[in-house]
This record gives structure tokens, C-alpha cells and sequence, in this order.
């Protein structure tokens, strides 16, 4: 029967993929700006990104450092922070590139789906506004509605973009062979590698040269 036929999924990143920009900087400034956090935050978010950018960061270690600033915060707040920050600050940052491939992978029948390091609230924004169809992104746990100051493991990130990819895959009977990942950064080469059809996008320089190695498609997203 035609339903039990394996489907396909286009997934993408978020920073610097489908958005122009990291939106973890744009968020530590917001959250600045209301007075939430320190200028020192600012600048190691700042600092951290750069780190990212180049591929040296403990993405672990930051993420451990940024959670502990939540700790005891209820989780509906910082919900409704990240909904307010998407809708401000990032909602319009959809790249032009990114909203045509959303468009042509829709038509296509393919399953949409944000795969980021960002968070599950940021992610879910996005996919109401976007039209994606689900989010896979980093958690954070939670004690009688309150946030425990620490991210769920393995994180959304490199490798455990794989380990979440897969499981979501199998649950939905998706065949990552035959399905699409778009990003921009070298951290996500392990899940380049598990799709069929890796889609490098406006990349880091440690990807570009990979890329090329490997004659993958590299895309620019600022243009259609």
C-alpha cells in the first residue's frame, strides 16, 4: 500500500541557514535590553558565537552556563519571552532563498522540519509562522513548571542532531536516505552526512572547503 511507503523529510537549521544572522546574540540583547540579564552575558554570548562560528566552542559547556540563568524561572515565561523575541526580532529575518525551498519541498509532499540547536520555544515559533511541520530542538527540563537551570542530553547539536533525527525518523516512518538537510555550519556535518541529499547553505568557512572536497551544493539564501 502506498501509506506504508517510506516518506521523505527536508530538514533545516536555523542560524545563518534559514535566518540571516545567529539569533542567539539577537536574543541575549533582548534580553538585555529588558534588563534581564548583564552586559557581561551580552558579550560572552557574543564571544561564544564567534567560538561557533569557527568551530572551537564547547557548545556543552555554554549551553550548561546559559541554562543556570533561568534556574527557578517559571517555564511559561520563558515561553512567552522567546515567542515575543521570534515574532520581534526574528520572524522577518526569513531568508528569501529559504522561503522559496520551504515552498518547493511543501509542494513536493516532503515533511518540514526545523532541526536547531536554538530552543524548543524559539523552534515552535517559528514552525507557526513559517509553516513547517514539526521542530527538533534543544529542551530544558522542568520541576512542577520550573525550570531546573539545566538543557536535556545529549544536546541538539552535532552529533545529537543525528541521535534526534533518527528517532523522529523512525517514529514517522521517514527514510533519511532519500531526505534533505540544509545548514550552514560544520557542526552539523555528522546529519549532512546521514541525509541523502546535503544542502550547504551560505557556510562556514571549515564546510566550504569540505564542501567543495566533496562537490556538494553550496546555496546562497540572500539571493532566490
Amino acid at each position: 500500500m502506498a501509506s506504508d511507503q517510506p516518506k521523505i523529510a527536508a530538514f533545516f537549521d536555523l542560524d545563518r541557514t534559514l535566518i540571516d544572522v545567529n539569533s542567539a546574540v539577537l536574543y541575549a540583547r533582548f534580553e538585555h535590553r529588558n534588563k534581564r540579564i548583564s552586559a557581561w552575558h551580552v558579550f560572552l554570548t557574543a564571544f561564544y558565537t564567534v567560538l561557533y562560528h569557527v568551530n572551537v566552542l564547547d557548545m556543552e559547556r555554554a549551553y550548561e552556563q546559559a541554562s543556570k540563568i533561568y534556574r527557578g524561572l517559571p517555564e511559561q515565561e520563558l515561553e512567552q519571552r522567546a515567542r515575543e523575541f521570534f515574532f520581534t526580532e526574528i520572524d522577518h529575518r526569513l531568508q528569501p532563498g529559504a522561503r522559496q525551498a520551504l515552498a518547493e519541498h511543501r509542494q513536493l509532499g516532503h515533511e518540514l522540519v526545523l532541526l536547531t540547536s536554538s530552543s524548543s520555544y524559539q523552534a515552535a515559533a517559528a514552525c507557526e509562522s513559517w509553516g513547517l511541520d514539526h521542530w527538533i530542538a534543544n529542551r530544558f527540563p522542568c520541576e512542577s513548571g520550573l525550570l531546573t537551570g539545566t538543557v536535556a542530553k545529549p544536546l541538539c547539536y552535532g552529533s545529537g542532531k543525528v541521535t534526534y533525527a533518527e528517532e523522529w525518523a523512525a517514529d514517522r516512518n521517514i527514510d533519511l536516505a532519500a531526505s534533505y538537510f540544509y545548514s550552514d555550519s560544520y557542526s552539523d556535518l555528522p546529519m549532512l552526512q546521514r541525509v541523502g541529499f546535503p544542502k550547504v547553505v551560505n557556510p562556514d568557512p571549515k564546510l566550504k572547503v569540505f564542501s567543495r572536497q566533496q562537490n556538494w551544493p553550496i546555496l546562497d539564501w540572500a539571493l532566490v
